[in-house]
Protein backbone atom coordinates (compact mmCIF):
# COMPACT_ATOMS: atom_id res chain seq x y z
CA UNK A 1 0.00 0.00 0.00
CA UNK A 2 2.52 2.45 1.16
CA UNK A 3 4.40 1.94 -2.62
CA UNK A 4 0.99 2.96 -4.34
CA UNK A 5 1.17 5.84 -2.35
CA UNK A 6 4.44 6.84 -2.58
CA UNK A 7 3.94 6.35 -6.59
CA UNK A 8 0.57 8.29 -6.50
CA UNK A 9 3.03 11.50 -4.97
CA UNK A 10 5.50 10.95 -7.57
CA UNK A 11 3.07 10.81 -9.99
CA UNK A 12 1.59 14.42 -8.84
CA UNK A 13 4.48 15.96 -8.14
CA UNK A 14 5.75 15.44 -11.93
CA UNK A 15 2.40 16.62 -13.01
CA UNK A 16 2.70 19.86 -10.79
CA UNK A 17 6.69 20.21 -12.40
CA UNK A 18 5.52 19.38 -15.74
CA UNK A 19 2.49 22.29 -15.30
CA UNK A 20 5.12 24.64 -13.59
CA UNK A 21 7.32 23.91 -16.01
CA UNK A 22 4.83 24.99 -18.92
CA UNK A 23 4.63 28.24 -17.18
CA UNK A 24 7.97 28.74 -17.17
CA UNK A 25 8.69 28.14 -20.90
CA UNK A 26 5.92 30.07 -21.66
CA UNK A 27 6.53 33.73 -19.39
CA UNK A 28 7.00 35.28 -22.93
CA UNK A 29 4.69 34.01 -25.22
CA UNK A 30 1.79 36.85 -25.95
CA UNK A 31 -1.92 36.03 -25.27
CA UNK A 32 -0.70 32.85 -22.74
CA UNK A 33 -2.72 31.82 -19.76
CA UNK A 34 -0.58 30.14 -16.82
CA UNK A 35 -2.12 26.71 -15.83
CA UNK A 36 -2.38 25.64 -12.38
CA UNK A 37 -2.46 21.78 -11.29
CA UNK A 38 -5.18 21.26 -8.25
CA UNK A 39 -4.79 17.82 -6.82
CA UNK A 40 -6.92 15.48 -4.71
CA UNK A 41 -6.95 12.91 -2.02
CA UNK A 42 -7.79 9.67 -2.31
CA UNK A 43 -9.04 7.25 -0.08
CA UNK A 44 -10.33 3.47 -0.53
CA UNK A 45 -14.32 2.41 -0.95
CA UNK A 46 -16.08 -0.36 -0.31
CA UNK A 47 -20.03 -1.62 0.00
CA UNK A 48 -19.23 -2.14 3.70
CA UNK A 49 -17.51 1.23 4.15
CA UNK A 50 -13.89 2.14 5.26
CA UNK A 51 -14.52 2.27 8.37
CA UNK A 52 -14.45 4.77 11.44
CA UNK A 53 -10.39 5.10 10.70
CA UNK A 54 -9.81 5.27 7.25
CA UNK A 55 -6.33 5.34 6.03
CA UNK A 56 -5.98 6.85 2.56
CA UNK A 57 -4.77 5.83 -0.43
CA UNK A 58 -2.48 8.76 -2.14
CA UNK A 59 -3.24 11.32 -4.67
CA UNK A 60 -4.37 12.23 -7.66
CA UNK A 61 -4.34 15.13 -10.15
CA UNK A 62 -8.16 16.50 -9.97
CA UNK A 63 -7.43 18.89 -12.68
CA UNK A 64 -5.15 21.55 -14.42
CA UNK A 65 -7.02 24.54 -14.66
CA UNK A 66 -6.32 27.94 -16.66
CA UNK A 67 -5.87 31.65 -14.76
CA UNK A 68 -7.81 33.82 -17.44
CA UNK A 69 -6.76 37.07 -15.66
CA UNK A 70 -5.16 39.93 -17.07
CA UNK A 71 -1.87 39.68 -18.61
CA UNK A 72 0.38 43.36 -18.77
CA UNK A 73 -0.05 45.57 -21.88
CA UNK A 74 2.73 45.98 -24.53
CA UNK A 75 3.27 48.70 -27.12
CA UNK A 76 4.82 47.61 -30.11
CA UNK A 77 5.34 49.57 -33.55
CA UNK A 78 2.40 47.21 -35.50
CA UNK A 79 -0.86 49.05 -35.81
CA UNK A 80 -2.24 45.79 -36.70
CA UNK A 81 -1.22 44.39 -32.92
CA UNK A 82 -3.83 43.95 -30.74
CA UNK A 83 -4.46 43.64 -26.99
CA UNK A 84 -7.40 43.34 -25.22
CA UNK A 85 -7.82 44.91 -22.26
CA UNK A 86 -11.17 43.54 -19.96
CA UNK A 87 -12.66 40.51 -20.97
CA UNK A 88 -13.11 38.69 -24.47
CA UNK A 89 -11.07 36.38 -27.29
CA UNK A 90 -10.00 37.26 -31.01
CA UNK A 91 -12.03 35.11 -32.79
CA UNK A 92 -10.13 33.35 -35.61
CA UNK A 93 -10.66 31.14 -38.61
CA UNK A 94 -8.81 28.27 -39.85
CA UNK A 95 -10.78 26.69 -43.14
CA UNK A 96 -13.91 27.19 -41.15
CA UNK A 97 -12.63 26.00 -38.08
CA UNK A 98 -13.55 28.36 -35.57
CA UNK A 99 -10.67 29.02 -32.48
CA UNK A 100 -9.90 31.70 -29.69
CA UNK A 101 -6.96 33.38 -29.10
CA UNK A 102 -5.81 36.47 -26.64
CA UNK A 103 -2.43 37.11 -28.74
CA UNK A 104 -3.24 39.78 -30.84
CA UNK A 105 -0.30 39.36 -33.45
CA UNK A 106 -1.66 40.22 -36.97
CA UNK A 107 -0.93 40.92 -39.90
CA UNK A 108 -2.42 40.92 -44.04
CA UNK A 109 -1.92 37.84 -46.43
CA UNK A 110 -1.03 38.26 -50.30
CA UNK A 111 -4.67 38.54 -50.29
CA UNK A 112 -5.14 40.98 -48.33
CA UNK A 113 -6.86 38.72 -45.12
CA UNK A 114 -5.78 39.49 -41.07
CA UNK A 115 -4.37 36.91 -40.78
CA UNK A 116 -2.31 35.54 -37.40
CA UNK A 117 0.96 33.83 -36.76
CA UNK A 118 -0.16 30.75 -37.68
CA UNK A 119 -2.62 32.08 -41.01
CA UNK A 120 -5.93 32.00 -39.30
CA UNK A 121 -8.01 34.83 -40.32
CA UNK A 122 -9.33 37.36 -38.28
CA UNK A 123 -13.05 37.64 -37.82
CA UNK A 124 -15.51 40.86 -37.61
CA UNK A 125 -18.33 42.66 -39.11
CA UNK A 126 -17.71 43.28 -42.98
CA UNK A 127 -18.33 46.16 -45.45
CA UNK A 128 -20.19 46.25 -48.00
CA UNK A 129 -19.34 47.64 -51.12
CA UNK A 130 -20.79 51.24 -50.20
CA UNK A 131 -18.50 51.19 -47.15
CA UNK A 132 -21.44 50.30 -44.73
CA UNK A 133 -20.63 47.93 -41.48
CA UNK A 134 -22.96 44.73 -42.09
CA UNK A 135 -23.22 44.38 -38.04
CA UNK A 136 -24.16 41.01 -37.51
CA UNK A 137 -22.69 39.42 -39.97
CA UNK A 138 -19.00 37.84 -39.06
CA UNK A 139 -17.17 37.09 -41.47
CA UNK A 140 -13.15 36.87 -42.16
CA UNK A 141 -11.70 40.28 -42.00
CA UNK A 142 -9.91 42.00 -45.45
CA UNK A 143 -7.81 44.91 -46.14
CA UNK A 144 -8.62 46.69 -49.71
CA UNK A 145 -5.23 47.99 -50.50
CA UNK A 146 -6.61 49.18 -53.92
CA UNK A 147 -6.01 53.36 -54.64
CA UNK A 148 -9.38 55.17 -53.56
CA UNK A 149 -11.08 56.48 -56.62
CA UNK A 150 -11.30 60.40 -57.06
CA UNK A 151 -14.62 62.21 -56.03
CA UNK A 152 -15.97 65.18 -57.58
CA UNK A 153 -16.32 67.98 -54.94
CA UNK A 154 -20.85 67.99 -54.50
CA UNK A 155 -21.00 69.96 -51.30
CA UNK A 156 -19.13 72.73 -49.55
CA UNK A 157 -19.75 74.03 -45.94
CA UNK A 158 -17.91 77.35 -44.86
CA UNK A 159 -18.88 79.65 -41.66
CA UNK A 160 -17.24 82.77 -41.55
CA UNK A 161 -17.08 86.61 -40.68
CA UNK A 162 -17.13 89.45 -42.51
CA UNK A 163 -16.09 92.83 -40.41
CA UNK A 164 -19.09 94.90 -40.25
CA UNK A 165 -16.37 98.12 -39.59
CA UNK A 166 -15.63 97.89 -43.25
CA UNK A 167 -16.31 100.71 -45.95
CA UNK A 168 -16.92 99.87 -49.38
CA UNK A 169 -13.77 99.99 -51.29
CA UNK A 170 -14.06 103.07 -53.46
CA UNK A 171 -12.89 101.15 -56.55
CA UNK A 172 -15.71 98.38 -56.30
CA UNK A 173 -17.91 97.50 -58.88
CA UNK A 174 -20.42 94.71 -59.26
CA UNK A 175 -20.77 92.09 -61.34
CA UNK A 176 -23.43 91.33 -64.45
CA UNK A 177 -22.93 87.72 -64.96
CA UNK A 178 -26.23 86.61 -63.50
CA UNK A 179 -29.47 87.14 -65.21
CA UNK A 180 -31.52 90.40 -63.97
CA UNK A 181 -31.41 94.51 -64.54
CA UNK A 182 -27.93 95.57 -65.49
CA UNK A 183 -25.93 96.97 -62.09
CA UNK A 184 -25.05 100.48 -61.80
CA UNK A 185 -22.60 101.59 -64.03
CA UNK A 186 -19.07 102.21 -61.74
CA UNK A 187 -15.50 100.71 -61.30
CA UNK A 188 -15.09 97.32 -62.03
CA UNK A 189 -14.69 94.34 -59.53
CA UNK A 190 -11.00 92.92 -60.43
CA UNK A 191 -9.37 90.01 -58.69
CA UNK A 192 -5.98 91.19 -59.49
CA UNK A 193 -6.41 94.09 -57.73
CA UNK A 194 -7.38 94.11 -53.82
CA UNK A 195 -8.41 97.57 -53.88
CA UNK A 196 -11.69 96.50 -55.48
CA UNK A 197 -12.76 94.30 -52.72
CA UNK A 198 -12.63 93.88 -48.80
CA UNK A 199 -11.70 90.23 -47.91
CA UNK A 200 -11.22 86.94 -49.97
CA UNK A 201 -10.70 83.31 -49.25
CA UNK A 202 -9.85 80.26 -51.27
CA UNK A 203 -10.22 76.39 -51.28
CA UNK A 204 -9.29 73.89 -53.11
CA UNK A 205 -12.77 71.48 -54.80
CA UNK A 206 -12.25 68.56 -56.88
CA UNK A 207 -13.61 67.36 -60.82
CA UNK A 208 -14.67 63.90 -61.18
CA UNK A 209 -10.99 63.07 -62.34
CA UNK A 210 -9.34 64.05 -59.33
CA UNK A 211 -8.06 67.38 -60.55
CA UNK A 212 -7.68 70.04 -57.89
CA UNK A 213 -9.15 73.62 -58.91
CA UNK A 214 -9.10 76.48 -56.47
CA UNK A 215 -12.12 78.42 -55.97
CA UNK A 216 -11.95 81.87 -54.54
CA UNK A 217 -14.70 83.92 -53.14
CA UNK A 218 -14.55 87.78 -52.79
CA UNK A 219 -16.68 89.90 -50.77
CA UNK A 220 -17.10 93.60 -51.32
CA UNK A 221 -18.91 95.55 -48.50
CA UNK A 222 -21.91 97.15 -49.82
CA UNK A 223 -22.16 100.82 -48.41
CA UNK A 224 -25.93 101.39 -50.10
CA UNK A 225 -28.23 103.86 -48.18
CA UNK A 226 -29.21 102.50 -44.66
CA UNK A 227 -33.08 102.88 -45.18
CA UNK A 228 -31.81 99.98 -47.63
CA UNK A 229 -30.17 98.07 -45.34
CA UNK A 230 -27.25 98.33 -47.35
CA UNK A 231 -25.28 98.82 -43.77
CA UNK A 232 -25.34 95.00 -43.42
CA UNK A 233 -25.23 93.74 -47.32
CA UNK A 234 -22.65 92.42 -48.68
CA UNK A 235 -21.50 91.01 -52.79
CA UNK A 236 -19.93 87.47 -52.77
CA UNK A 237 -17.87 87.26 -55.93
CA UNK A 238 -16.93 83.61 -57.15
CA UNK A 239 -14.57 82.51 -59.74
CA UNK A 240 -12.60 79.05 -60.33
CA UNK A 241 -9.15 78.91 -61.66
CA UNK A 242 -10.06 82.25 -61.82
CA UNK A 243 -12.73 81.72 -64.77
CA UNK A 244 -16.81 81.46 -64.37
CA UNK A 245 -18.00 78.24 -63.05
CA UNK A 246 -20.82 78.58 -64.92
CA UNK A 247 -19.69 80.26 -68.28
CA UNK A 248 -16.34 79.68 -68.49
CA UNK A 249 -15.65 81.19 -71.95
CA UNK A 250 -16.80 84.00 -70.90
CA UNK A 251 -13.60 86.40 -72.61
CA UNK A 252 -13.87 88.65 -69.25
CA UNK A 253 -13.93 86.08 -66.54
CA UNK A 254 -16.79 87.88 -65.35
CA UNK A 255 -17.74 86.22 -61.96
CA UNK A 256 -21.07 84.93 -60.30
CA UNK A 257 -21.85 87.68 -57.83
CA UNK A 258 -24.70 87.25 -54.66
CA UNK A 259 -25.83 89.79 -52.65
CA UNK A 260 -25.67 88.29 -48.74
CA UNK A 261 -27.74 89.89 -46.71
CA UNK A 262 -27.47 90.23 -42.10
CA UNK A 263 -29.93 91.10 -39.39
CA UNK A 264 -29.02 93.88 -37.32
CA UNK A 265 -27.45 91.26 -34.77
CA UNK A 266 -24.63 90.33 -37.38
CA UNK A 267 -26.61 87.80 -38.11
CA UNK A 268 -26.92 85.77 -42.12
CA UNK A 269 -30.48 86.80 -43.33
CA UNK A 270 -30.50 86.11 -46.72
CA UNK A 271 -28.64 85.58 -50.06
CA UNK A 272 -29.89 86.69 -53.04
CA UNK A 273 -28.70 86.48 -56.80
CA UNK A 274 -27.54 89.78 -58.57
CA UNK A 275 -31.42 90.51 -59.73
CA UNK A 276 -32.41 90.40 -55.35
CA UNK A 277 -34.76 87.34 -56.25
CA UNK A 278 -33.90 84.79 -53.59
CA UNK A 279 -35.49 81.96 -55.47
CA UNK A 280 -34.94 78.36 -55.13
CA UNK A 281 -36.25 78.12 -59.11
CA UNK A 282 -32.52 77.68 -60.87
CA UNK A 283 -31.81 80.72 -62.95
CA UNK A 284 -29.88 80.01 -66.36
CA UNK A 285 -27.43 81.97 -67.48
CA UNK A 286 -26.51 82.09 -71.50
CA UNK A 287 -23.84 79.31 -70.81
CA UNK A 288 -26.66 76.97 -70.59
CA UNK A 289 -25.34 76.13 -66.60
CA UNK A 290 -27.06 77.21 -63.37
CA UNK A 291 -27.90 77.85 -59.68
CA UNK A 292 -30.56 77.80 -57.29
CA UNK A 293 -30.89 79.69 -53.81
CA UNK A 294 -33.21 78.09 -51.26
CA UNK A 295 -34.89 81.08 -49.18
CA UNK A 296 -34.95 79.26 -45.97
CA UNK A 297 -31.59 78.17 -45.88
CA UNK A 298 -29.66 80.57 -47.85
CA UNK A 299 -27.66 77.41 -49.78
CA UNK A 300 -26.77 77.93 -53.17
CA UNK A 301 -26.91 75.10 -55.55
CA UNK A 302 -24.62 75.41 -58.48
CA UNK A 303 -26.52 73.28 -61.55
CA UNK A 304 -24.84 71.17 -63.87
CA UNK A 305 -24.75 73.09 -67.51
CA UNK A 306 -25.53 69.65 -69.24
CA UNK A 307 -27.52 66.99 -68.24
CA UNK A 308 -26.21 64.82 -71.24
CA UNK A 309 -22.51 64.32 -69.26
CA UNK A 310 -22.77 63.86 -65.49
CA UNK A 311 -19.99 63.44 -63.33
CA UNK A 312 -17.64 63.75 -66.43
CA UNK A 313 -15.02 65.88 -64.92
CA UNK A 314 -16.22 69.06 -63.31
CA UNK A 315 -14.31 72.35 -64.29
CA UNK A 316 -10.96 70.98 -65.70
CA UNK A 317 -7.57 73.04 -65.91
CA UNK A 318 -8.44 74.40 -69.72
CA UNK A 319 -10.62 75.65 -71.45
CA UNK A 320 -11.72 74.39 -75.47
CA UNK A 321 -11.72 78.11 -77.22
CA UNK A 322 -11.16 75.90 -80.76
CA UNK A 323 -15.07 75.56 -81.53
CA UNK A 324 -17.81 77.93 -80.81
CA UNK A 325 -19.99 75.31 -80.35
CA UNK A 326 -18.28 73.78 -77.29
CA UNK A 327 -20.20 74.70 -74.07
CA UNK A 328 -17.71 73.44 -71.25
CA UNK A 329 -14.43 72.88 -69.63
CA UNK A 330 -12.34 70.10 -71.64
CA UNK A 331 -10.55 67.42 -69.71
CA UNK A 332 -8.31 65.02 -72.19
CA UNK A 333 -9.68 65.85 -74.70
CA UNK A 334 -13.22 65.41 -73.54
CA UNK A 335 -15.92 67.75 -72.71
CA UNK A 336 -17.06 67.82 -69.38
CA UNK A 337 -19.52 70.32 -67.58
CA UNK A 338 -20.32 71.25 -64.14
CA UNK A 339 -21.91 68.50 -61.60
CA UNK A 340 -24.22 69.80 -58.88
CA UNK A 341 -22.55 71.34 -56.23
CA UNK A 342 -24.32 72.77 -52.74
CA UNK A 343 -22.64 75.84 -50.86
CA UNK A 344 -23.64 75.93 -47.44
CA UNK A 345 -22.61 79.08 -45.44
CA UNK A 346 -25.14 78.75 -42.64
CA UNK A 347 -23.20 80.22 -39.50
CA UNK A 348 -21.83 83.05 -41.49
CA UNK A 349 -21.97 86.58 -39.49
CA UNK A 350 -20.77 90.12 -39.81
CA UNK A 351 -19.60 91.45 -36.51
CA UNK A 352 -17.34 93.96 -35.52
CA UNK A 353 -13.78 92.02 -35.96
CA UNK A 354 -11.35 90.82 -38.86
CA UNK A 355 -12.17 88.66 -41.86
CA UNK A 356 -11.77 84.93 -40.15
CA UNK A 357 -13.26 81.70 -41.71
CA UNK A 358 -13.42 79.49 -38.59
CA UNK A 359 -15.08 76.54 -40.52
CA UNK A 360 -14.49 75.20 -44.35
CA UNK A 361 -15.87 71.67 -45.15
CA UNK A 362 -15.84 70.31 -48.91
CA UNK A 363 -16.32 66.67 -49.57
CA UNK A 364 -13.84 65.85 -53.07
CA UNK A 365 -10.76 64.74 -53.14
CA UNK A 366 -8.43 63.10 -55.74
CA UNK A 367 -6.94 59.75 -55.46
CA UNK A 368 -5.34 58.28 -52.82
CA UNK A 369 -3.13 55.52 -52.14
CA UNK A 370 -3.09 53.27 -49.16
CA UNK A 371 -0.81 54.62 -46.77
CA UNK A 372 -1.48 53.22 -42.95
CA UNK A 373 -4.38 51.31 -40.82
CA UNK A 374 -5.90 52.44 -37.61
CA UNK A 375 -7.68 50.51 -35.23
CA UNK A 376 -9.66 52.00 -32.56
CA UNK A 377 -10.56 50.90 -28.94
CA UNK A 378 -14.17 49.44 -30.20
CA UNK A 379 -12.73 47.40 -33.02
CA UNK A 380 -13.12 50.10 -35.98
CA UNK A 381 -10.28 49.52 -38.38
CA UNK A 382 -9.65 52.54 -40.61
CA UNK A 383 -8.11 53.02 -43.71
CA UNK A 384 -5.65 56.08 -44.22
CA UNK A 385 -4.98 57.85 -47.77
CA UNK A 386 -2.49 59.94 -49.24
CA UNK A 387 -5.58 62.19 -50.33
CA UNK A 388 -6.15 62.80 -46.52
CA UNK A 389 -9.50 60.23 -47.00
CA UNK A 390 -10.44 57.66 -44.60
CA UNK A 391 -12.34 54.70 -45.39
CA UNK A 392 -13.71 51.87 -42.89
CA UNK A 393 -12.42 48.56 -43.64
CA UNK A 394 -14.29 46.03 -41.05
CA UNK A 395 -14.54 45.91 -37.32
CA UNK A 396 -13.01 43.34 -35.07
CA UNK A 397 -15.32 41.19 -33.05
CA UNK A 398 -14.62 39.86 -29.41
CA UNK A 399 -16.22 36.81 -28.31
CA UNK A 400 -16.85 35.78 -24.59
CA UNK A 401 -18.46 32.30 -22.94
CA UNK A 402 -20.47 31.85 -19.66
CA UNK A 403 -17.16 29.90 -18.25
CA UNK A 404 -14.06 30.25 -19.70
CA UNK A 405 -12.29 27.27 -17.47
CA UNK A 406 -14.56 25.27 -19.67
CA UNK A 407 -12.73 26.08 -22.93
CA UNK A 408 -10.11 22.99 -24.67
CA UNK A 409 -6.90 24.52 -25.51
CA UNK A 410 -5.56 23.16 -28.71
CA UNK A 411 -2.01 24.42 -29.01
CA UNK A 412 -0.84 27.72 -30.75
CA UNK A 413 -2.51 30.13 -27.86
CA UNK A 414 -5.83 29.37 -29.07
CA UNK A 415 -9.01 27.81 -27.57
CA UNK A 416 -12.06 25.81 -28.82
CA UNK A 417 -15.30 25.85 -27.04
CA UNK A 418 -16.64 22.69 -25.55
CA UNK A 419 -19.72 21.94 -23.45
CA UNK A 420 -18.68 23.31 -20.07
CA UNK A 421 -17.91 26.50 -22.05
CA UNK A 422 -21.24 26.72 -23.54
CA UNK A 423 -21.85 28.90 -26.45
CA UNK A 424 -20.00 32.01 -27.30
CA UNK A 425 -21.52 35.50 -27.22
CA UNK A 426 -19.82 37.54 -29.74
CA UNK A 427 -20.27 41.16 -30.04
CA UNK A 428 -18.28 44.59 -30.53
CA UNK A 429 -15.28 45.72 -27.91
CA UNK A 430 -16.51 47.86 -25.04
CA UNK A 431 -19.86 46.78 -25.40
CA UNK A 432 -21.45 44.66 -22.73
CA UNK A 433 -19.21 43.02 -20.36
CA UNK A 434 -16.48 42.95 -23.46
CA UNK A 435 -13.19 44.52 -22.42
CA UNK A 436 -11.28 47.50 -25.17
CA UNK A 437 -8.95 47.02 -27.96
CA UNK A 438 -5.54 48.41 -27.83
CA UNK A 439 -4.35 49.04 -31.08
CA UNK A 440 -0.63 48.83 -31.91
CA UNK A 441 0.07 46.83 -28.19
CA UNK A 442 -0.18 43.03 -27.41
CA UNK A 443 -1.07 41.55 -24.00
CA UNK A 444 1.44 39.31 -22.06
CA UNK A 445 1.34 36.15 -20.50
CA UNK A 446 0.21 36.49 -17.44
CA UNK A 447 2.98 34.17 -16.08
CA UNK A 448 4.28 35.70 -12.67
CA UNK A 449 8.08 34.14 -12.66
CA UNK A 450 8.87 34.53 -9.24
CA UNK A 451 5.87 32.30 -8.04
CA UNK A 452 6.87 29.68 -10.49
CA UNK A 453 9.93 29.56 -9.90
CA UNK A 454 8.95 29.09 -5.79
CA UNK A 455 6.32 26.88 -7.34
CA UNK A 456 9.11 24.63 -8.75
CA UNK A 457 11.08 24.18 -5.68
CA UNK A 458 8.25 22.57 -3.61
CA UNK A 459 7.07 20.21 -6.64
CA UNK A 460 11.05 19.52 -6.64
CA UNK A 461 10.65 19.13 -2.79
CA UNK A 462 7.37 16.89 -3.05
CA UNK A 463 8.93 14.61 -5.47
CA UNK A 464 11.98 13.93 -3.25
CA UNK A 465 9.75 13.77 -0.21
CA UNK A 466 7.94 11.30 -1.97
CA UNK A 467 10.62 9.21 -3.31
CA UNK A 468 11.49 9.09 0.35
CA UNK A 469 8.77 7.54 1.43
CA UNK A 470 8.65 4.93 -1.30
CA UNK A 471 12.39 4.57 -0.08
CA UNK A 472 11.05 3.44 3.67
CA UNK A 473 8.71 1.12 2.53
CA UNK A 474 11.37 -0.72 0.35
CA UNK A 475 13.57 -0.79 3.47
CA UNK A 476 10.69 -1.69 5.63
CA UNK A 477 9.93 -4.53 3.11
CA UNK A 478 13.64 -5.75 3.65
CA UNK A 479 13.24 -5.83 7.07
CA UNK A 480 10.26 -8.25 6.48
CA UNK A 481 12.20 -10.29 4.22
CA UNK A 482 15.35 -10.50 6.50
CA UNK A 483 13.41 -11.76 10.14
CA UNK A 484 14.33 -15.54 10.25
Amino acid sequence: MGFNIGLSGLRAATSDLNVTGNNIANAGTAGFKQSRAEFADVYAASVLGSGSNPQGSGVLLGDVSQLFNQGNINYTQNALDLAINGNGFFQTSNNGEVSYTRAGYFGTDRDGYMVNNFGYRLQGYTVDASGNLQNGVVDDLRIQTASQQPQATSSISQVFNLNSTNIRPANAGTSAALPGPPPTPGPSFDPSDPLTYNSSTSLNIYDSQGNSHVMTQYFVKDDATAASGGQNSWVMHVLVDGLNPLNPQDPANTPMSFNVAFDTSGQLSSITDSAGYPTAVPAVPPAGGGYSIDPLTNEITFVSGDPAVPNSGWIPATVDTTGASLTGFVWNGALGSADDITFDPRGTTQNASSFAVSSVSQNGYTTGQLSGLEIDDTGVIFARYTNGQSTVQGQVVLANFANVQGLTPVGKTAWVQSFQSGEPVVGTPRSGTLGALQSGALEDSNVELSDQLVNLIVAQRNYQANAKTIETESAITQTIINLR
